[in-house]
């Protein structure tokens, strides 16, 4: 009877109503390229698009400083566990529907809206700001050096207090300090120039540049490559140039989408063990930002010149000094006020 029952309630108009008002409910929602689009998870009012548009100003301003990430800012403004999201949503699934020609539902699960409003924000900021930071860091070093200091001294305060387990997630911190400590010190190498090294490197820059505290310009320049690739980017016509601007955008679309997922189940799997992590790392960066430094080595690429070694030094008790000290707690004070706000808002 029992049966019967469940059998006559599976086959009742009510239940066979409500499942194709269901199916129906999901067709509608992607019937149209801008209902897809809506679909798609983002920003829907303007407001929130600017908001995140500027957000992708900062990260795009961030990375075109030689040892600040941009992956630093979307910790700072909040947004970097959506933007590993983001990036996942680029998937077999998404291919698959794409081949089967359902572009209408791989648009609806692409977060689409997301990645489009904050890439416009990054590439406004490095056409944008690329002279003016390279201005700043050349003729007031100490000064613009001060103002990042204190921005990573804040957004590690903000990182860690997420961070629940402190005593036993400690070594993942230690860890990663000693690790991007010893990355920050290395100096460049002589690298081959073969495919899977180009391969290799756009993978390993890729994945600096959304780790907070690692800088992917940094780490070319690190393996040797920085001045082969943007060889290769001024004249992109020549056959050449093209080969290796190929691989090494593949070698940058293979790192980020793997490394994004690395990321993304380490922060749902083992949340304070990986925020210890990134957190440690941030930390151990911070003898790139020291705002005091000498320079040991250096190198001219397409007449900029490009720090190869440097030491860091105490400061002078002098009035730059004391401008330097208000520049760090300004930095400091704005990522505070922007996580007190990201938390009322939340």
């Amino acid at each position: 009877s029992c049966l019967s029952k469940l059998s006559s309630s599976l086959m009742s108009p009510e239940s066979t109503d409500t499942s194709v008002k269901s199916t129906s409910e999901n067709n509608s929602s992607t019937d149209t390229w801008k209902k897809a689009w809506m679909t798609s998870p983002g920003p829907k009012t303007f407001t929130e698009h600017a908001y995140l548009f500027f957000k992708g100003v900062g990260m795009g301003t961030a990375d075109i400083v030689p040892g600040v990430s941009g992956g630093t800012i979307a910790f700072i403004t909040g947004i970097y566990e959506a933007l590993l999201t983001a990036i996942a949503s680029i998937n077999s699934r998404l291919v698959l529907q794409v081949l089967r020609l359902n572009l209408k539902q791989a648009l609806a699960g692409l977060h689409l809206r997301f990645l489009v409003t904050l890439v416009c924000g990054i590439a406004l900021a490095v056409i944008s700001t690329s002279h003016l930071m390279h201005y700043l860091l050349t003729e007031h070093a100490v000064q613009t050096w001060s103002v990042f200091f204190g921005l990573i001294t804040a957004s590690i305060l903000v990182v860690a207090h997420s961070i629940n387990k402190r005593f036993t997630s400690f070594p993942a911190l230690i860890l990663g300090a000693i690790l991007a400590y010893g990355i920050t010190g290395l100096i460049p190498l002589y690298t081959p120039e073969e495919p899977w090294f180009i391969f290799f490197s756009g993978m390993i820059a890729i994945c600096a540049m959304i780790l907070p505290g690692l800088s992917g310009s940094f780490i070319l320049l690190i393996l040797g490559k920085y001045a082969f690739i943007t060889a290769a980017l001024r004249n992109p016509v020549n056959p050449d140039n093209l080969e290796i601007i190929f691989i090494f955008i593949a070698g940058c679309l293979v790192g980020i989408l793997g490394f994004s997922r690395i990321l993304r189940y380490g922060l749902a799997r083992w949340h304070d063990y990986t925020l210890a992590l990134l957190t440690g790392i941030m930390l151990g960066s911070m003898r790139k930002v020291w705002p005091w430094k000498i320079t040991l080595e250096s190198q001219i690429i397409r007449g900029k010149e490009h720090v190869l070694r440097e030491e860091n030094v105490w400061p002078l008790l002098d009035f730059e000094f004391g401008i330097a000290l208000l520049l760090m707690l300004t930095g400091f004070t704005l990522v505070m006020l922007l996580d007190k706000i990201s938390r009322q808002r939340a």
